[in-house]
């Protein structure tokens, strides 16, 4: 198939996007979604195409008109977003943008917000799993009422991203601040939780079935808490709580479980509907996430895949390459390569 994807950026805080495309080359042609003229992927000679794209935070409208253009030159038969920002207008959207001829594997609009940080309490009781003791706040004097009932240190979170520890109060309202300007109100105010961070990548073919999936150990992060190393594990608590999630919500694509360990104990943290920057660390080990949104996307039938090998090891790693400065100036005047 001809899929376009986006999230090409691939720096310390890496995208999903490169990925995704590694995953699916070479059975399939491949075009890149672009924001920015500096995204590294631009110029990585993954993709046949390059196009730059209007920010999501400029409306359908303009996603409608370049996408319509796309069309126009590439006829797309599918699109892999990969960008929180993004995914809202996507979904929203998806009887609009598949009446183009573009199809999508993403949940619906309901299923897109029950995984918000604000709802995944209820989402957590219906799953049976522990969600940490979270407080949703607008002001200065609600964050300190937290303070005197929870201690620190404490997660203050953005209810869509972001999220910073906070280790007394001083700094819970720095980041309180910090937050609110950036991604608005609500803001949460959520307990530590204490444990070994697992994490797990899987994929639902909006029936109720989880298609495949792939459980990590984080062993060592950046300072913004990406993954840098990571191992393999087989926790069958955690691919039952997927397959739990997938049949209550009858989720449709990619999703990623963020999830703390203690002993015995699994706390559900966060819920990311889309891939992680680690995927291709699947596709590896034989379980290509990507490849099965694509045939969802072409109707075909799956045989699920949850088995993988465990204890090994991923390791992030950075590298450079050259290339015409001519490129960046024709991407940057004319919105394609």
């Amino acid at each position: 198939m001809k899929i376009a994807i986006s999230g090409l950026n691939n720096t310390d805080n890496p995208a999903p996007g490169i990925p995704v495309i590694k995953s699916l080359r070479p059975q399939n042609t491949l075009i890149g979604l672009a924001y920015h003229a500096n995204e590294p992927g631009n110029y990585m000679g993954l993709c046949q195409h390059i196009y730059l794209m209007p920010y999501p935070s400029l409306g359908f409208e303009e996603l409608r008109e370049r996408l319509l253009y796309l069309q126009e030159k590439e006829h797309l038969e599918g699109i892999i977003p990969n960008l929180d920002a993004e995914l809202p207008l996507y979904i929203k959207y998806q009887q609009e943008i598949e009446a183009m001829g573009i199809k999508l594997c993403l949940p619906s609009l309901e299923n897109f917000e029950l995984r918000n940080k604000n709802k995944l309490d209820t989402l957590a009781q219906q799953l049976q799993i522990t969600y940490p003791k979270t407080y949703e706040i607008s002001t200065l004097k609600e964050l300190e009422a937290c303070t005197k009932t929870s201690p620190f240190p404490l997660m203050i979170k953005g209810n869509y991203y972001k999220a910073a520890i906070a280790p007394n109060l001083e700094s819970a309202i720095d980041h309180f601040y910090a937050i609110s300007e950036e991604w608005g109100f609500p803001v949460l105010v959520q307990e530590m939780v204490h444990g070994e961070e697992i994490n797990l990548v899987g994929v639902g073919d909006g029936k109720g079935t989880l298609t495949g999936a792939v459980a990590i150990k984080k062993l060592t992060t950046t300072s913004i808490g990406k993954i840098w190393t990571g191992i393999t594990i087989a926790n069958e608590k955690l691919i039952q709580i997927a397959k739990d999630f997938v049949a209550l919500t009858q989720w449709k694509g990619p999703f990623e479980l963020e999830c703390i360990a203690n002993m015995n104990h699994v706390y559900l943290i966060e819920i990311n509907p889309r891939f992680p920057a680690w995927v291709y660390f699947a596709t590896e080990l034989g379980v290509n996430l990507p490849q099965m949104v694509v045939d969802i996307m072409a109707g075909k039938t799956i045989e699920p895949q949850l088995h993988y090998p465990p204890n090994k090891m991923y390791v992030r790693y950075t590298g450079e390459l050259v290339t015409d400065f001519t490129d960046f100036i024709t991407l940057l005047s004319t919105k394609e390569l």
